[in-house]
């Protein structure tokens, strides 16, 4: 799952050059566009760099009320990033993927698997929570 974005890459380019070979041009953007976005989705640089776990443990609780573990292309992590939408900020945000720690503390917490998001609030762990409760937390610890 970790490299589905490039086999989304090729799936892509080939489709788009059988399109292209076929004279639809208009189909090949519209296919072309359609697989890039999906292959942005599921890279490991979708939502940008994030903190890493242990750098998260090393500071004061009170800096680390809200932290959410996510992975790139979880339809759970991207619900509760709109969710949450500019007060998404205000949570401390870990790949799992860009983190092999970030992804054994999930693991831990969720009988093995890694489940995401799994948001910790206040040190204790939810797994898929519901995003108004999450933002409803953000918004009461300003």
């Amino acid at each position: 799952m970790r490299h589905l974005w490039i086999v989304l890459l090729g799936l892509t380019g080939g489709l788009v050059w059988n399109a292209l070979a076929d004279g639809a041009a208009g189909s090949a953007v519209v296919l072309g566009l359609i697989g890039l976005g999906l292959a942005w989705l599921f890279s490991p640089w979708q939502g940008g760099r994030t903190d890493r776990h242990q750098d998260v443990l090393e500071r004061p609780v009170t800096d680390r009320d809200v932290v959410i573990y996510w992975r790139p292309g979880c339809i759970f992590c991207i619900r509760l990033r709109g969710r949450l939408g500019r007060h998404g900020k205000e949570a401390t945000w870990v790949n799992i993927w860009q983190d092999p720690a970030a992804a054994e503390f999930v693991r831990g917490v969720n009988g093995g698997n890694e489940t995401v998001p799994t948001v910790v609030i206040g040190g204790e762990a939810h797994t898929n929570p519901d995003p108004q409760e999450v933002l409803d937390h953000i918004l009461a610890s300003r």
